[in-house]
């Protein structure tokens, strides 16, 4: 029973902390409009949500060479391999390739995605305890 509910509730959590890590990442892009030479990154959700479900969590571990070495991590959230460069539209004199433009309208659309995973989980949480309740 507890199996099935974690499996009903995995995607979902799944969902909803990519969509988080997304909105860390779009929030840094907005925040580094102004600085020379910053490249706008993204995730590739498709890609890193079907890596969260498969159990690799899209992750790229860093290699070691001694097993006394401390295991790291990327540094990405586990999506490393899911994070994508975002393609110039127009070519900045300081090579920077945020548009702020693109920046913010993914930013408000993640927003609500990421809204709309925690109400699902919010609604399967209520569904629970009114099962176990027996309302």
């Amino acid at each position: 029973m507890i199996d099935r509910i974690d499996q009903q509730l995995g995607t979902l959590r799944a969902a909803a902390n990519l969509r988080a890590y997304r909105q860390e990442l779009l929030a840094s892009n907005i925040a580094n409009a102004d600085t020379p030479n910053f490249k706008a990154r993204d995730v590739d959700f498709q890609q890193a949500l079907a890596g969260a479900l498969a159990g690799s969590g899209g992750s790229s571990t860093l290699a070691v060479t001694s097993p006394r070495h401390i295991q790291a991590s990327d540094g990405a959230g586990g999506y490393g391999s899911a994070m994508r460069f975002r393609t110039e539209y127009q070519a900045a004199v300081d090579g920077n390739t945020v548009n702020m433009d693109v920046e913010r309208s993914a930013f408000a659309e993640n927003a609500v995605q990421l809204e709309a995973s925690l109400t699902f989980i919010r609604q399967q949480l209520l569904q629970l305890q009114t099962a176990i309740q027996g309302q």
